[in-house]
């Protein structure tokens, strides 16, 4: 019988604290423009906490049946759960949750587009197509990057600003542009240990792409997107000085940027994984918090 823990494994419920911080940063965005509701915040984070399990745990089936989680050397932070490969979950356990975590999530955006409207459809597309799509078209075609840093970044934030009251002013905007920034990285950086299994498993990202050399300096150039973004937002008015304070967490990532700089060709060092999602969820909530706070 498959344990509670098999199926949080395939969600890879650690990673699952990625949309807690994203909601929290567009619900400080809403607040900030004094739309914030808290059983609709919740709601949001429900759904986008199902939606984020089922594509880690359709990518988990996909990973299996292509041999690329048989191959990996596996990291706290890449790899695969292990759940699959070790026998603990049958294949089809873990696409029937998937689809029942799917379903949850539409469920839900399907609610919030009867209260909410419209407006909210080309969000929910885009966010649909990336969930649906990510592990065996976008992931092979050279914008798995790209897909995740919108629909496990940016669209996340806009939308839990969204459904607060149907309208998406410039501190929403302004607040969803790091996200998109450091998801981005944060599946370019775990790409690293995964490279020889992906190459064989058919996949097509950057890394693969561009090679470690070249890849790296894209790593270092959209982790500097991140303040750079902050900074832009401020000048232009869309979000409040104080949420410069979010630039800090940036130095967290002295580990990744030495590796970057140094010795690219070098395994990633496990300090440099973790440091990078610290970086990424402290990045979110304090943006959210200070918002919150002013």
């Amino acid at each position: 019988m498959t344990a509670i823990r098999d199926y949080l494994g395939v969600a890879r419920a650690p990673f699952l604290l990625l949309p807690v911080s994203l909601v929290v940063c567009g619900a400080g965005a809403a607040a900030y423009s004094g739309t914030l509701r808290w059983g609709r915040t919740a709601l949001a984070l429900a759904g986008l906490v199902a939606l984020h399990a089922a594509v880690n745990a359709f990518n988990e089936v996909s990973d299996l049946r292509t041999g690329i989680d048989l191959e990996t050397a596996r990291t706290p932070f890449s790899g695969g759960s292990g759940t699959l490969p070790a026998g603990r979950m049958q294949p089809v356990a873990a696409f029937r949750f998937a689809v029942a975590a799917s379903a949850v999530g539409a469920g839900i955006g399907g609610y919030f587009l009867v209260v909410v409207g419209w407006i909210l459809v080309p969000l929910l597309a885009v966010g649909t197509i990336c969930i649906l799509t990510y592990t065996d078209v976008l992931a092979r075609h050279g914008i798995g990057e790209t897909a995740a840093g919108l629909g496990l970044g940016m669209l996340p934030v806009m939308g839990t600003v969204l459904v607060q009251s149907g309208t998406l002013d410039k501190t929403g905007v302004g607040a969803s542009m790091p996200a998109f920034f450091m998801t981005f990285n944060l599946l370019l950086l775990n790409e690293f240990p995964d490279e020889a299994a992906d190459r064989r498993g058919g996949r097509k990202n950057l890394l693969l792409m561009l090679g470690r050399r070249d890849a790296a300096p894209v790593y270092l150039l959209a982790a500097a997107f991140v303040p750079g973004s902050l900074v832009l937002a401020v000048l232009l008015g869309w979000l409040p000085t104080v949420a410069l304070v979010a630039c800090a967490p940036l130095l967290l990532l002295a580990p990744a940027a030495r590796w970057a700089f140094t010795r690219p060709e070098a395994p990633v060092p496990v300090s440099a994984l973790s440091a990078n999602v610290i970086w990424n969820l402290a990045t979110n909530v304090l943006l959210g918090v200070v918002l919150f706070l002013a």
